[in-house]
């Protein structure tokens, strides 16, 4: 199952619509507060966590979920995917509560699945 926080519709869509073919069980939420609540009430395998939302930024989603002393959701993984290029300083503190780093441009539907199914081994 996934969660997926994404508040582009056309990227948002392309997601979904990619993994459901696939198989996935997929549940996508267009802004921060609505992907924080369905990310803290139901057990996903993993979230796909964008950074720039509406409502809530996904490193707020994310320090709610996972900061240094609990972790809300310790079966899921969490891939951040954003168009957004951190520094070094503020990426270097999102790796170590995360289990991957994607860039939306350089990523199809395609590679998606890809990295995801690398995730699940």
């Amino acid at each position: 199952t996934i969660l997926c926080i994404e508040d582009d519709r056309f990227i948002g869509e392309m997601y979904v619509r990619s993994l459901k073919r696939a198989g996935y069980t997929v549940t996508w939420m267009v802004d921060g507060n609505d992907g924080l609540v369905a990310a803290r009430n139901q057990p996903y395998d993993l979230i796909i966590l964008d950074l720039m939302l509406p409502e809530q930024r996904g490193d707020q989603i994310l320090d709610a979920l996972r900061n240094g002393e609990t972790d809300l959701v310790p079966n899921s993984k969490i891939l951040i995917m954003t168009n957004f290029e951190q520094d070094d300083q503020s990426k270097s503190q999102l790796l170590p509560r995360i289990d991957g780093y994607l860039i939306k441009a350089d990523i199809t539907p395609r590679k998606l699945l890809e990295v995801i199914e690398q995730l699940g081994k």
